[in-house]
């Protein structure tokens, strides 16, 4: 007592004497000292909402309407765990892997650990890449995207995977596939000094989960029943529900990719809401003459495509390549989850690659021929070749990552649950909950 009496003078004069500066830390090497943009500070923060968005609800509605009432709880759990795991694993290592700078050469495939637990970050650092923002922020943003990749991947091994094989799926893959592809891609590794562009995620988001995707139901087998049973959505208005909030939350993901508040994000985000719109005027188009009829699931599975293709190019592109872009996207991701998943006999539960890998390879390949140095200086150097080179390694990668990570989790936790869990849903099985009628 007799100390903090003692204490209080001085405390009383610093308080008068205002704030005390925040302590200089040595700058890492991907850091810079912050140069506040407010604007952009105030539109990066409502951005990092939007796609938080997008993973919940968005994604757990979108997915947990396509399921058989059964699995609903499981599948929005996926959603969820995803959620949890990232955001955990961003802060102990992710961030550091993914943006960090790493020893010699080995920079150009994944980051360092000097930020690991976020060390060295404060208040007044910022990104080399974003100096405007605060470092807080900007590792804030990129963890929602960090978050919605592998929760994508969850559509394509639902109604059938373990869920501890799930939550080591989760936490391996973000370390070796996700942070690597995202710092060769957008930390200062070897595509990205390469020229390969990626505005917003169709190769560091899309098609790494779409491969991923497409891996992992290759690996756990199709679904008891699978071309046999009825395994139609169970509830249609979930999906447009969660379709709404992707959609929203969309515009954080492309037009926030701008990382400022001007006319490139203002572009992106015309160009996202356009793409999509186009995207489900196409599938509609197809899918009406194929089917004679058109169904609501084409329509929000259209408009999804449109989104997906769009992201690599959203800033990159003007109206009418977005446009075109949307048109192209629709019928392409029709015919991957259509005449693809037929013509290859695999289970991809609600699609993951027939549309975020499918959109994704097309996307980003029409960035590479669209893309307009007019529009955006950060499209010179637009190459088709660049664009393929990247992708290619955005698939090797993510495969070979995503299959040998499957090996750990049969071999640990165990992939499938048994046949019986399974034809009574996961919901009871894995989680000991039901959804009343």
């Amino acid at each position: 007592m007799r100390r903090s009496v003692l204490l209080l003078p001085v405390l009383l004069g610093a308080a008068a004497a205002g704030p005390t500066p925040a302590l200089a830390l040595p700058l890492l090497p991907h850091q810079t000292a912050l140069d506040l943009d407010a604007a952009a500070t105030a539109w990066i923060l409502t951005s990092t909402a939007l796609v938080l968005l997008m993973t919940l609800p968005g994604l757990a509605l979108f997915y947990g309407g396509m399921v058989r009432r059964k699995n609903l709880i499981a599948t929005i759990a996926h959603a969820a765990a995803a959620m949890v795991v990232v955001t955990v694993l961003w802060f102990v290592a992710g961030y550091s892997l993914a943006f960090g700078a790493g020893p010699g050469p080995v920079n150009s495939v994944v980051g360092g650990l000097q930020s690991a637990f976020l060390d060295g970050v404060g208040p007044a650092t910022a990104h080399a890449l974003a100096p405007g923002l605060p470092e807080f922020l900007w590792i804030a943003y990129q963890l929602t995207f960090a978050i919605i990749t592998p929760a994508l991947i969850a559509g394509a091994f639902a109604e059938r995977i373990r869920f501890p094989a799930a939550l080591l799926f989760f936490t391996l893959w973000h370390l070796v596939v996700y942070a690597p592809i995202c710092h060769q891609v957008w930390g200062g590794g070897w595509m990205g000094s390469l020229g390969v562009l990626d505005f917003a995620g169709g190769a560091v988001v899309h098609v790494n989960a779409g491969v991923a995707g497409l891996v992992a139901c290759l690996v756990l087998g199709p679904r008891h029943g699978f071309g046999r049973d009825n395994m139609a959505p169970h509830n249609l208005a979930l999906t447009a529900i969660g379709t709404g909030l992707l959609l929203v939350g969309w515009l954080g993901f492309n037009a926030g990719s701008a990382w400022a508040a001007d006319g490139i994000a203002a572009l992106a985000a015309f160009n996202t809401l356009l793409a999509a719109a186009a995207g489900a005027l196409g599938w509609l188009a197809v899918e009406w003459i194929a089917r004679r009829r058109p169904t609501l699931l084409g329509l929000l599975s259209g408009l999804v495509a449109g989104l997906v293709g769009v992201t690599p190019a959203a800033g990159l592109v003007d109206p009418k390549g977005a446009c075109l872009i949307g048109l192209l996207c629709g019928p392409a991701c029709y015919a991957g989850v259509t005449w693809l998943k037929r013509s290859l006999k695999y289970d991809d539960s609600l699609d993951a690659f027939g549309v975020h890998g499918v959109g994704g390879i097309v996307g980003a390949i029409l960035t590479g021929v669209l893309a307009s140095e007019a529009v955006n200086p950060a499209a010179a150097g637009a190459d088709v070749l660049k664009q393929v080179i990247g992708l290619v390694a955005v698939m090797a990668w993510s495969a070979v990552g995503t299959f040998l990570i499957l090996m750990v989790c049969r071999f640990t936790t165990g992939l499938r649950v048994t046949r019986e869990e399974e034809i009574e849903g996961l919901d009871y099985t894995q989680h000991g909950e039901t959804v009343h009628p």
